[in-house]
């Protein structure tokens, strides 16, 4: 009996957009919650907002490409699971902490037992025929993009109405959901396991012999760079833009959605563009919208129209994270597929922990609009870099090039 891919790719949507809905909640409303239940003073703001944003993905970053070899040896399903029940009971804690240090703590575990949706875009990259991946990941990024969606309304709207705390239990909620849907509705293709587990340094040695590969991971490192690096910042920087304080979380939401309702529109139509022009020449688009629309939002004061620009911003951006993934694929064997994934997820992981850091810091030594021109800048560079390294020629044939480069 022939796989049911499309079933599996359903099913893992669904549980990715619980878990992205999840994580998203708490985004809007975080650096209040500090502020006015956990005695964070404001001078110190926006470096506790940083530190609690980016201490989860720093942890992430170093476990992801062990979790990696383990989803190899053991199945992608295993680490669903694993990953689903463990962050539902850590939210559920969350809404217990008295301190900024139980928070920090607590986001620091997170990002120790994270891996839903690395394992999944894995299990779809793995289990969906090689002709329809890229479509197949694609789709999986709008997974990530409603959650992302829906998830800061719903934080908005909870810490609206009935306080920051509960939506820590909502959150908790939903990922419980999505592990249920990862133990009982998701299926995988028996493969073929290695006897040992594979080491880091051998995963690394063998991404090296595959340039375009790992010039991906540096791109994909920088974007979320750039990306992250306003997370902490743009609930603060909203408040500042004359919103009263007990409409900022759900403002914030609002505009925290955009990017995302921008991606849920443009990712598929990249997508197929994709497939026709190279997801390399899309991948250049992107990160040469996605810079011009930041560099923009430097001379915007006011919410409508940041909200605005962000939306922009993100319709050229939808089309960057699935392109590399689809890239990913295209010059991946399939046996060390998984294994690429965990590294991309590390590379995420390593930008995503660096933007909230350093925009927290700069958040407190500079005007938060100055921030921008940083994150345009940023996207310029991996432009410049896609375009130096030629990655943006490469087509849906350059794979076979790189398997044999690979094989040597």
């Amino acid at each position: 009996m022939e796989f049911a891919w499309k079933k599996n790719l359903f099913v893992l949507w669904a549980g990715v957009f619980f878990c992205s809905m999840a994580y998203s909640i708490s985004i809007p409303f975080l650096p209040i919650f500090m502020h006015n239940e956990l005695g964070v003073g404001e001078k110190n703001l926006s470096i506790w907002a940083g530190v609690a944003f980016g201490i989860t993905f720093l942890s992430s970053a170093l476990i992801s490409p062990y979790w990696g070899s383990l989803a190899d040896k053991y199945g992608r399903k295993p680490m669903l699971i694993r990953s689903g029940y463990s962050l539902a009971a850590l939210y559920f804690i969350n809404f217990f902490v008295q301190d900024p240090y139980q928070l920090v703590a607590l986001r620091l575990f997170q990002g120790l037992l994270a891996g839903f949706i690395p394992a999944a875009i894995a299990l779809v990259g793995t289990n969906t025929p090689e002709d329809k991946s890229g479509y197949a990941l694609g789709i999986m990024s709008t997974a990530t993009a409603s959650g992302n969606i829906i998830g800061p309304l719903i934080g908005g709207v909870v810490s609206y109405t009935i306080g920051n705390r509960n939506a820590f239990l909502f959150s908790s909620a939903i990922v419980l959901i999505a592990a249920l849907i990862a133990t009982f509705m998701v299926h995988e293709k028996e493969f073929a396991r290695p006897k040992v587990r594979s080491k880091v340094k051998d995963d690394l040695k063998q991404a090296a012999g595959i340039p375009i590969f790992f010039a991906l991971l540096g791109l994909v490192a920088m974007s979320n760079f750039s990306v992250m690096i306003l997370e902490p910042l743009i609930t603060i920087y909203v408040q500042g833009m004359g919103i009263s304080s007990d409409r900022t979380s759900l403002v914030s939401g609002i505009v925290f959605s955009a990017v995302g309702v921008a991606t849920v529109i443009m990712a598929p139509r990249w997508g197929r563009i994709g497939g026709r022009i190279g997801y390399g020449k899309v991948l250049l688009i992107g990160l040469l919208g996605g810079a011009v629309g930041n560099l923009l939002q430097f001379f915007v004061t006011g919410y409508v129209g940041f909200g605005i620009l962000r939306f922009v911003y993100g319709l050229f951006f939808a089309g960057v994270f699935p392109s590399v993934n689809a890239m990913i694929v295209q010059v991946t064997k399939p046996e060390f597929r998984g294994r690429a994934f965990s590294l991309n997820q590390s590379a995420t992981q390593i930008g995503t922990m660096a933007g909230p850091l350093i925009g927290g810091v700069l958040g407190a030594l500079m005007p938060i609009h100055w921030i921008f021109v940083v994150n345009g800048i940023a996207l310029l560079i991996c432009a410049f870099v896609a375009h130096y390294l030629k990655i943006d020629q490469a087509g849906p044939f350059r794979r076979k090039a790189a398997v044999e480069s690979d094989s040597r």
